[in-house]
């Protein structure tokens, strides 16, 4: 058997596109800028990992297939349209993921359990339509591939409904009242980068971990539901 070149992190940012969010576009392609320059810039952490950037609104659209940020040059560009399709997300999650664990697997690396971080201002137009996809692909047995999955809301987004899209109730923010839209943005992506960088060298240790820092101006959601 051939030798593992090593074992990537596979993660996937999730950016709603939907038409709420044109009054921050900026920040989205800048947040997503800030990302990929920050991995480029450490290339040691880069190289744990391997990226994709997916847009979402009425449907799923690739805006950075997964890659190496070590030798990728382009910078994902958000496009604003339609509405807020959780459904597309996880319908679109449940095939992509196993896909490229298989592909990343062909390369000869072994792949530690994806991770998916979900940003979105509204509740999905698509009413209950989304939970059945979500079940198929969060559910371990029937998906071995099944990612851990950080839910952060903004605007309209509900902290209920963001502790329901995460893996874990730890695993879901939402911003606090009051907070500016586009600065939460801007954290959230921070926060990202930061947790991926300390998640790195933690992959090859004894015992791997995802580490998940919360966002500045963000709260646990937990901490808003039965109020």
């Amino acid at each position: 058997m051939a030798e593992t070149r090593g074992v990537l992190l596979p993660a996937y940012v999730l950016a709603d596109e939907s038409g709420s969010m044109s009054p921050y576009q900026a920040e989205l392609s800048g947040g997503l800028a800030s990302l990929c320059e920050g991995l480029r810039a450490q290339p040691m952490i880069a190289a744990k990992l391997r990226l994709a950037v997916l847009g979402f609104s009425d449907d799923v659209q690739v805006r950075l297939a997964i890659a190496d940020m070590r030798t990728e040059t382009n910078l994902p560009q958000v496009v604003i349209r339609g509405r807020t399709n959780y459904g597309a997300v996880f319908a679109d999650l449940l095939q992509r993921i196993p896909h490229d664990v298989q592909w990343l697997r062909g390369l000869g690396y072994g792949v530690h359990r994806p991770v998916v971080f979900f940003l979105s201002d509204g509740q999905p137009t698509d009413g209950e339509g989304w939970r059945h996809p979500h079940r198929l692909l969060t559910d371990h047995a029937r998906t071995p591939t099944a990612p851990n999955i950080i839910a952060c809301g903004i605007g309209e987004a509900e902290p209920q409904t963001m502790a329901e899209v995460a893996t874990r109730r730890e695993f879901a923010f939402v911003t606090r009242p009051g907070t500016d839209l586009g600065r939460a943005i801007s954290e959230f992506f921070h926060a990202l980068t930061t947790s991926l960088v300390a998640t790195a060298p933690a992959l090859n240790s004894a015992n791997p971990r995802l580490v998940v820092n919360r966002p500045d101006q963000f709260t646990m959601a937990i901490d808003e539901v039965g109020r």
